[in-house]
């Protein structure tokens, strides 16, 4: 364990340095892990897992596309692929990386296939933390444990293979076999992390679902659609509000922001902009404030966990998640983007 020093507050943070992928293996030597559901995080910590060797196999529904991608992906259906109840069954370490809505779904048959010792993992604390609605109350002689990297499961591959690894965050939530921190940072290392930080399954889930809805992706993308309106709306052509809405940030300035700070992108750019944009950046932060209390408060009151089981589990909620992404597929700054996007160097030479 080392500690580190985050804006004046010291905290745990266990590196890949300090905790090796050669420990990990150690741990796990005698577990089979089971990753249940090969959709959104369950191809980057299934495929991360199997290349640094830990004895890992998929249980997914057969059929579909994600049956498939797994099969794509060298898993081998009887062997290394199975229906999401045996996988569950012959495995020690069971992963239920499932969508939150098919986590509330499968737990009944789920749950008769954990043995005693078990480990019960999940990236998420959604099914926990809300188990009122959920309806997931884990038996007492397993382990439940958590490891949530900090992005997409494209990026937990993606970072895994150029080796820079993914930050993620780690929980116990009950420790039946004593093993538990030491089996929940060994699947940590062998999933990609490059470091792993403490926290408890409410303050995981907490913090994930507002920063989904909030500054990672539905601020995002309300704040870009509006200033791309603005500028639209004062005769600037679409390429233009595209690229001073997106593209530059994007492409420039999130570089420098992930490269050194805030302060570093700003002390990088135009004293104009500089200017502008320490005196902008408090009117912003006050005028959202408020959203963002709001939006905490549903968080904690379970609020939004509730309109996610009743939109996922809907018969035709594909199709209704379709309808609305097809909206921004089609508006036209999306379509400007893509544009754009044709227009970058990489690309010009596949036109």
């Amino acid at each position: 364990m080392a500690e580190f020093n985050f804006g004046g507050v010291v905290e745990e943070v266990i590196t890949s340095e300090e905790f090796s992928l050669q420990k990990a293996r150690e741990i796990l030597a005698n577990e089979t892990v089971a990753v249940l559901g090969y959709g959104v995080q369950g191809p980057g910590q299934a495929l991360n897992l199997r290349d640094n060797g830990i004895p890992v196999i998929v249980g997914q529904r057969e059929g579909g596309k994600t049956y498939q991608r797994a099969i794509d992906d060298g898993f081998v259906p009887g062997e290394t692929l199975f229906p999401i109840e045996e996988a569950a069954r012959r495995a020690t370490v069971i992963q239920n990386l499932l969508s939150d809505a098919g986590q509330v779904a499968t737990w009944p048959s789920l749950k008769e296939c954990l043995n005693e010792g078990d480990a019960l993992y999940f990236s998420h604390g959604f099914g926990i933390v809300y188990k009122d609605q959920t309806g997931i109350i884990p038996p007492e002689n397993v382990d439940v444990i958590l490891v949530a990297p900090k992005g997409s499961g494209r990026n937990v591959r993606l970072n895994y293979l150029d080796g820079s690894g993914i930050n993620s965050s780690f929980a116990v939530f009950q420790d039946f076999t004593g093993r538990a921190r030491e089996r929940t940072l060994a699947l940590g290392i062998a999933v990609g992390s490059g470091y792993l930080f403490p926290t408890t399954f409410a303050n995981e889930v907490h913090s994930d679902l507002t920063g989904e809805r909030g500054v990672l992706m539905g601020c995002l993308a309300g704040v870009m659609e509006a200033q791309y309106n603005l500028l639209r709306k004062h005769g600037h052509s679409p390429s233009e509000a595209f690229n001073e809405t997106v593209e530059e940030l994007t492409q420039s300035l999130i570089r420098l922001v992930a490269e050194n700070g805030m302060d570093w992108m700003f002390s990088n750019c135009s004293t104009t902009a500089q200017r502008g944009a320490l005196d902008w950046s408090p009117k912003f932060r006050d005028a959202v404030s408020p959203v963002f209390d709001e939006l905490y408060q549903r968080v904690i009151a379970g609020d939004e966990t509730r309109r996610v089981l009743e939109a996922n589990s809907a018969p035709d909620y594909r199709e209704k998640l379709d309808k609305e992404l097809g909206v921004l597929n089609q508006s036209e700054m999306w379509q400007t983007g893509a544009t754009v996007r044709s227009l970058r160097p990489e690309n010009r030479n596949k036109l």
